[in-house]
């Protein structure tokens, strides 16, 4: 099949006299150098002059949709998120009934000590879940025979 182009320029008609139309085999032809044709070949691709339904317009489409699903699996754009293992606590938190929240926080997170050191333990435990707060109260959570298990904390947002 000789495309479009072909045709043209083997029969050369002149536009003033249709009967004086002359007809030229492909043997006539002038010969076109195979570097010409790939130039005309890579220009069609790169300003998209193909109609829909060539040959040509589906290679172009097919080479765009093989870049735009396969380029992820081969390039590395460097685009994935990071992965942060938070180191695990014991904190638990729950609504304390008046609109605020309660932190109940395992006694092997911090260290007895006076109350001073006792707030800044807490809040180096809390603060990295909560983000910047203040310690209203908290109070020692005990079993039966007393040892502490954990701290209930209420904070107040700053």
């Amino acid at each position: 099949m000789v495309c479009l182009e072909s045709w043209r320029s083997i029969i050369k008609a002149d536009l003033t006299d249709v009967n004086r139309a002359e007809v030229m085999s492909p043997e006539a032809a002038p010969e076109r150098g195979s570097l010409s044709n790939a130039w005309r070949i890579v220009r069609g691709f790169i300003l998209w002059s193909h109609e829909r339904g060539t040959i040509q317009y589906d290679v172009m489409v097919t080479l765009i949709l093989l870049f735009v699903f396969l380029s992820p699996r081969l390039i590395n754009f460097n685009d994935r998120p990071v992965e942060r293992n938070l180191p695990s606590t014991g904190v638990m938190v729950y609504p304390d009934g008046a609109g605020g929240l309660v932190y109940q926080v395992d006694a092997r997170e911090v260290q007895a000590g006076d109350d001073g050191s006792m707030r800044n333990q807490l809040l180096r435990v809390i603060e990295p879940i909560s983000g910047e707060i203040s310690i209203s109260r908290y109070e020692p959570i005990s079993d039966n025979k007393g040892k502490v298990l954990g701290y209930k904390v209420w904070v107040d947002r700053q």
